[in-house]
């Protein structure tokens, strides 16, 4: 079975964990593919490192992603659409997305090479940037969480137009647009006020950053929904996008970006009974009373 390992080389342990996942992998009967930027840290010893990812003959098995969430969005990008499955080991903080950490990595090397898990579909993005008399759009990276339209340089508001299906939606005036999926909805969009979204409800929310009124409310859309964002002159300078808060690009002053459902979902594998309900008790301490005490 061939694995793809991505990791965080941020994580101060990371060299060290990686010597004992490729010694676990390889008594689990897994070949691992590392990507280059830790290929250096892998121990010297037994051979050095893995060979990278783009040697992997045909389609992975499964992706390891070695950090917190921002490593497995960064691997789903790296996958691109492709339908592997991955498992998200978490070496940091809250890890939201991952499904376990260092202490129970036999478990999950075992479960990866029987097969004895489940994946979660999730709905992923897919944007393109276009102009005035363009023929074809530039395609931007796959994005799991969420595309977002920002001020670029001094902090200050943004007019955006948005559009839904060609149907004017609203101006915003506002410190920039989120476009999420139902992933999304638990990370920048929920801090902007945006809904949480179950990750099956097959949904992409519109939520407004700061808006400089009080009558903008976020939107929940179909996953059929295309939405366009369009800066507004001569607020139109310096305007960025996000990709997943990882990645980005300026928009130019008659640029428009459409946000629409991508053709292939990501695929998450989840190990063990855990729930998304859960998870948000236990992660981000939803209905978390333990600081009161009866009086």
């Amino acid at each position: 079975m061939n694995v793809g390992v991505v990791g965080n080389p941020n994580y101060p342990d990371l060299g060290a964990f990686l010597a004992t996942l490729r010694q676990k992998a390889s008594h689990a009967g897994l070949k691992l593919y590392t990507e280059e930027r830790i290929q250096a840290l892998w121990p010297t010893g037994d051979g050095g490192a893995p060979p990278a990812l783009s040697e992997a003959p045909g389609a992975l098995d499964c992706l390891i992603t070695l950090g917190g969430d921002g490593t497995l969005l960064r691997g789903a990008r790296l996958l691109n659409g492709a339908a592997t499955p991955i498992l998200g080991l978490n070496l940091g903080r809250v890890g939201f997305l991952t499904t376990a950490g260092p202490d129970s990595l036999d478990w999950a090397l075992d479960a990866v090479a029987r097969q004895a898990y489940t994946t979660e579909t999730r709905l992923a993005l897919q944007t393109t940037i276009s102009g005035k008399g363009a023929k074809t759009g530039r395609v931007e990276p796959l994005v799991l969480n969420d595309v977002v339209v920002h001020k670029g340089g001094v902090a200050r508001v943004v007019r955006l137009k948005v559009s839904v299906d060609g149907d004017e939606v609203a101006q915003y005036s506002a410190d920039g647009i989120i476009v999420s999926t139902p992933t999304g909805s638990t990370a920048y969009s929920m801090s902007a006020g945006g809904p949480i979204v179950v990750p099956t409800v097959d949904a992409i929310v519109v939520t407004a950053i700061c808006p400089h009124t009080l009558a903008v409310r976020p939107l929940v859309l179909p996953a059929t929904a295309v939405v366009t964002i369009q800066p507004i002159p001569p607020w139109s300078d310096e305007v960025l996008v996000s990709f997943d808060g990882q990645v980005g690009t300026p928009i130019q002053p008659g640029e428009r970006l459409e946000v629409r459902r991508a053709a292939n979902p990501v695929h998450l594998i989840r190990l063990g009974p855990e729930g998304f309900f859960k998870r948000l008790r236990k992660k981000l301490h939803w209905g978390d009373l333990s600081d009161r005490t009866r009086k």
